[in-house]
Order: C-alpha cells, then sequence, then structure tokens
C-alpha cells in the first residue's frame, strides 16, 4: 500500500512538472514551426499556384506537377539522372567510407586518432566555395592546372582539358570532390558510438566464436551503433539530395554546362531565383521533399528499432 501511494506521488509530480518541460521545449518547436513546418506547407500551397513574386499566387492546380512530368525535358534528361547517379554514389559512398573510416580510427591510440579525425573531418567545415577554389585550381582548364600539369608532363595528353566545362567530366569530379568533404556529423557519430560499445560484448563475443575483427564488426558493433548508424545515414540523404552549391562553384554557371552537373536543387534554384516562376520551383521543391523521405524512411527500416 506504501509503495502505491510513493508511486502515485512520483506520478503526481512528473504531472506538475510537465509544463514546466514544455516551457524548455518551446522555443525549439517555436523554431521548428518558424523555419520547417511553415516553409513545408507554404511550398505544398506554392506548388500548386503559379506565383512571379510580383502578382498574387493564383491557383493553377497539378499544371506544375504535370509540366515537370510531361514538357520539362530538361529536369526528365539531366536533372534525374545527375540527381540519382550523385546521389547513389555520393550517398552510400561517403555513407560507407564514413563508417569505416570511424571504425580504423576506433582501433588506434588516443592521440593519433584525434589528430587523424580532426584531419578528416576538417574538409566538411569549409564552405563549399572555398573547397571550390582549392578543387578550381587543381582542375583548372589550361597549363597552369596542377592536374593537366601531371598529365601533360607525363605525356598522357597532348593538349589542355577543360576538366570544369566538360560534359564528360563535371558529374566526376563533384562526386570526387563531394566524397572528399563528406566525414561531417555522421562520421563523428559513428566514431563516437564505436568507442563507447561496452568492451564486454567483445569479449563475449571471442568466447561466443568470434575469430577475427571483420566478425567483431558484423556481429557486435553495427547492431550496438545503430542509432548512430541511423543519424549518419539520414544525414546523408538529406545532404546529398541537398547538395548543389558545389556544381555551381565548380562550373561557374546555373544551369552547369550543357546541364552536366545540373542538380534538383540547381534546377529548383533556376527556377525560383532566376525565372522567378517560385510556384514551378515549389513544386520541384515537393518532389524533392518526397523522394528524401522515401530515401529517409528505407534508412528507418534498415537501421531503426522496430517500435519505430
Amino acid at each position: 500500500m506504501a509503495s502505491l501511494l510513493l508511486t502515485q506521488r512520483k506520478k503526481k509530480g512528473v504531472r506538475e512538472k510537465q509544463p514546466i518541460a514544455y516551457l524548455f521545449v518551446f522555443p525549439y518547436l517555436l523554431m521548428f514551426a518558424i523555419f520547417i513546418v511553415i516553409p513545408v506547407f507554404a511550398a505544398i500551397f506554392l506548388s500548386f499556384t503559379y506565383f512571379d513574386t510580383v502578382r498574387a499566387p493564383s491557383l493553377v492546380g497539378f499544371s506544375n506537377y504535370i509540366t515537370i512530368l510531361t514538357n520539362d525535358d530538361i529536369f526528365m534528361q539531366y536533372v534525374i539522372p545527375n540527381t540519382l547517379k550523385y546521389a547513389l554514389i555520393v550517398g552510400p559512398g561517403g555513407y560507407i567510407l564514413s563508417f569505416l573510416l570511424a571504425w580504423m580510427l576506433a582501433q588506434l591510440p588516443h592521440k593519433l586518432r584525434t589528430v587523424l579525425a580532426l584531419i578528416i573531418y576538417s574538409p566538411s567545415l569549409t564552405a563549399g566555395i572555398t573547397m571550390s577554389v582549392l578543387w578550381k585550381v587543381i582542375f583548372a582548364g589550361d597549363n597552369s592546372g596542377y592536374l593537366n600539369s601531371v598529365l601533360l608532363n607525363l605525356g598522357l595528353i597532348v593538349e589542355p582539358i577543360i576538366w570544369l566545362q566538360s560534359k564528360e567530366f563535371l558529374l566526376t569530379i563533384m562526386i570526387v570532390v563531394t566524397l572528399w568533404s563528406s566525414m561531417g556529423v555522421g562520421f563523428l557519430a559513428m566514431l563516437a558510438g564505436i568507442l563507447n560499445v561496452n568492451q564486454d560484448m567483445y569479449e563475449a563475443g571471442y568466447i561466443d566464436g568470434i575469430r577475427n575483427k571483420f566478425q567483431e564488426m558484423i556481429y557486435i558493433t553495427i547492431p550496438s551503433i545503430k542509432p548512430q548508424m541511423l543519424f549518419g545515414a539520414v544525414m546523408a540523404i538529406v545532404g546529398t539530395f541537398s547538395a548543389s552549391g558545389i556544381g555551381v562553384a565548380l562550373s561557374g554557371s546555373n544551369p552547369t554546362p550543357q546541364y552536366a552537373g545540373q542538380l534538383i536543387v540547381n534546377h529548383i534554384e533556376y527556377y525560383g531565383f532566376f525565372k522567378y516562376e517560385m510556384g514551378y520551383a515549389a513544386a520541384l521543391s515537393v518532389i524533392l521533399l518526397l523522394i528524401v523521405y522515401a530515401f529517409s524512411r528505407f534508412a528507418f527500416r534498415l537501421f531503426g528499432s522496430k517500435n519505430e
């Protein structure tokens, strides 16, 4: 009876403290509503309108979506293939690379691990424009470009290649640059997760028959850091599909030369801020939102708990 009364008092105390908890959460909820919820609903509404930023939006129904899927040749021929190729290489590639590097760093002594982690993480801190300055020097289209200079000296080419204006090379260069800078917060989250796995589990695993590091990684490490793996996957998906600046920064134009590096966000920016067709740009944004949501749900299926 006494324990029942004590339990009831605890529950009552928790209920009494809930308004205070809501008060602490309120600033986050307010910012979330202002910068996430309201813009999303605004984009959905505008996607059914014609809006040129001057006159009031006028409803056009599904006209924008029909145009995207039937009349927008650039979107179907270049933007979607480029985006999917970029996402399928950079997303899983950067994610797997992040995990493998985090796992290998976790095997090293503390001081060496800290230095290497900082070196690997630092490119993700660099702004896209700053990165493009570095890589534009490497891929410059004249004899002063580092890559052209090396290839010319080796006799592998007879004249400089204009890498960043080339339909054949621009998207590949974008992928390389993005992978180089993809070790961001997802990488740090996985590294932290691996370092916090209970070491007793590894000892128990070797008693149960685990014989090498690969089996240790598959049967103990990955199942133990599923929340960090999920966080890294979601960050990789969002970062990959929201990428746009690197192609424009490298090539110096939007659209990119011959649409070679044109991604869906570039297409949205072009229609929204160059052609001022905000309704059409909003429809493209909604399509991008649905794509990101679908891939995020897939990540939840892989790494989320059964209750999610």
